[in-house]
């Protein structure tokens, strides 16, 4: 039993140094993802984009095979990575052809489908990178992360509403749809086509949670402020401090007197 953990607690702390030692290229490999992802949803498929995507493809495999292999636990590791799994699985689609013959089939709606599906998984895989390189914490994450759900929720809705009725004509109209979407300020166009919905609606909650992040720092900093300011009835930091000291030497007082009348 002790032999097993032991060899357990080997394996964790292996895996653990692998993954800090790939941790920079995977961020590099996973922002040239998602820009090959916004290229491609923009300007449209290319034997370049399609080599250059199936290479980092074939990266991430191999970095997640091997990551698997020395995780202890496999069945608690994909369950912790499910999202990446799908990542992994949908680029493998278009490797093996099965893409183009959705669309010789014309299966138009499983091809956008899959499309939404890219989306969502280049857009975690995005965050991830980014979280590892700017922390989870801090404005500055929180802007460059809007920045990218931005400019990659705009090349997924064009995608997919460009053929639509009085659909998003071109990136620009896109990128300002997106744009006021993330202001929460709404627009006169809605989407047409259920991915574009599916993708409006998350881009929208997305859009919230920002928001009220971004009340809460505010109001955080503007508490701080008066906090530190002496003139105000707010009690900062340091008056707490101070109440903690009085209230520690009050209860010490006490003690000592307690003690001599005994």
């Amino acid at each position: 039993m002790e032999k097993t953990k032991e060899l357990e607690s080997e394996r964790l702390e292996l895996l653990a140094r692998v993954e800090a030692w790939l941790e920079t290229p995977m961020v590099v490999l996973g922002f040239v993802w998602l820009a090959l992802l916004v290229a491609e949803f923009v300007w449209g498929s290319s034997a370049l984009f399609e080599g250059l995507g199936t290479i980092i493809w074939i990266v991430f495999l191999l970095d997640f095979a091997l990551k698997l292999t020395l995780a202890p636990h496999k069945g608690r590791y994909l369950r912790h990575n499910l999202l990446t799994v799908v990542a992994l699985f949908v680029p493998a689609l278009r490797v093996f052809r099965v893409a183009r013959a959705v669309r010789v089939l014309r299966l138009a709606r499983t091809a956008r489908g899959l499309r939404l599906v890219r989306v969502v998984t280049s857009l975690n895989r995005g965050m991830r990178a980014l979280s590892a390189t700017m922390g989870r914490r801090g404005f500055g994450y929180v802007a460059v992360l809007t920045l990218i759900v931005t400019f990659a929720g705009a090349a997924g809705m064009y995608a997919f509403e460009r053929d639509a009725a009085g659909g998003l004509g071109n990136y620009g109209t896109a990128l300002w749809w997106t744009a006021m979407i993330m202001l929460t300020l709404g627009s006169e166009y809605w989407p047409q086509t259920p991915e574009g919905r599916v993708l409006c609606i998350l881009l929208s909650l997305f859009a919230f949670g920002i928001f009220g992040y971004v009340t809460a720092a505010l109001a955080s900093f503007f508490i701080g402020r008066d906090a530190e300011d002496e003139s105000t009835e707010l009690a900062g930091a340091r008056e707490l401090g101070l109440l903690r000291e009085e209230i520690t030497l009050l209860r010490e007082e006490l003690r000592v007197r307690g003690a001599g009348d005994e």
